[in-house]
């Protein structure tokens, strides 16, 4: 989990790189921005709770 983890959190920098560089201006980046977020959510507190648990 904490490998699946740090690469959301590469792509969640390379998607925010993409758009602030305008690379692609035909596709909206936004939303995947957003699920990334939500997926480095999810995977910090599984984390976190298998931490605990140890």
């Amino acid at each position: 989990m904490a490998i699946s983890s740090k690469e959301d959190r590469e792509t969640h920098y390379w998607l925010r790189l993409i758009r602030d560089s305008q690379l692609c201006m035909n596709i909206d980046v936004g939303p995947l921005i957003e699920d990334c977020e939500e997926l480095i959510r999810m995977l910090t507190a599984i984390v976190k709770t298998a931490q605990k648990s140890c």
